[in-house]
C-alpha cells in the first residue's frame, strides 16, 4: 500500500506528518485528512476560536504534494443574518 503524509498548516504554524500512513489510495488519505481537521476544528471551537484559513497538504514520502485541501472546504458554515 502507498504511504501518505498529511501536513497541517494553520495559524499556529505547520505540523509535518513525518511518519505518514499506509493507505489504500489518495481518496482514503483525503478522508483521513478531513476527519483529522474536523477534530482539530472541534477542539478549537470548544476553546472559542475557529481557524478556517488553514489547509492540509497530502504528500508522498518524497515530498510531492498530491492534494491541498483548505479547512473551509471541510466544513459548512451557516451564518444567519445579524440581528440589530
Amino acid at each position: 500500500m502507498p504511504r501518505f503524509h498529511i501536513h497541517v498548516h494553520n495559524s499556529i504554524g505547520t505540523t509535518r506528518d513525518e511518519e505518514g500512513q499506509e493507505l489504500r489510495g489518495l481518496e482514503e488519505a483525503e478522508q483521513r485528512a478531513v476527519e483529522g481537521v474536523r477534530s482539530i476544528l472541534s477542539e478549537e471551537l470548544l476553546r472559542g476560536s475557529f481557524d478556517l484559513p488553514g489547509h492540509v497538504d497530502i504528500a508522498t514520502p518524497e515530498g510531492e504534494i498530491l492534494r491541498t485541501i483548505r479547512f473551509r472546504e471541510m466544513v459548512r458554515c451557516h451564518l444567519g443574518e445579524e440581528e440589530e
